[in-house]
C-alpha cells in the first residue's frame, strides 16, 4: 500500500471565475490524508481555462472518490473529472 498521484481536471463555472482564488480554495478543501502535488491551467475555449491538478492520495479502495466530493463542493466548480491515476515518480 502506498500513494497513487491523480490527475484531476478541474471546469470553472465561468470564464469569469478567478483561478488563482479558486485553486487556493481547491487546495484547502482538500481532504485529510491527501496531498497537493502540483496544477497548471489548460486553455479548453472562447477563454474558457481549466485547472488541471495532481493530488497524492492513499493506495485505498475509492481513493479519489472524497478528493472528487471535496473538490466538487467548492464555490466556482462546475465539474471535476478524474483523467489518470497512477504512482508517482
Amino acid at each position: 500500500m502506498g500513494d497513487v498521484a491523480a490527475t484531476i481536471r478541474i471546469m470553472p463555472v465561468s470564464v469569469e471565475t478567478d483561478l488563482n482564488d479558486l485553486k487556493e480554495r481547491l487546495v484547502a478543501a482538500l481532504p485529510e490524508g491527501s496531498q497537493f502535488g502540483t496544477s497548471k491551467e489548460e486553455p479548453i475555449a472562447f477563454g474558457l481555462k481549466a485547472i488541471i491538478m495532481v493530488v497524492l492520495v492513499g493506495d485505498l479502495e475509492g481513493g479519489t472518490e472524497q478528493v472528487e466530493e471535496a473538490l466538487a463542493a467548492v464555490e466556482g466548480v462546475e465539474s471535476v473529472t478524474v483523467t489518470e491515476v497512477g504512482r508517482p515518480v
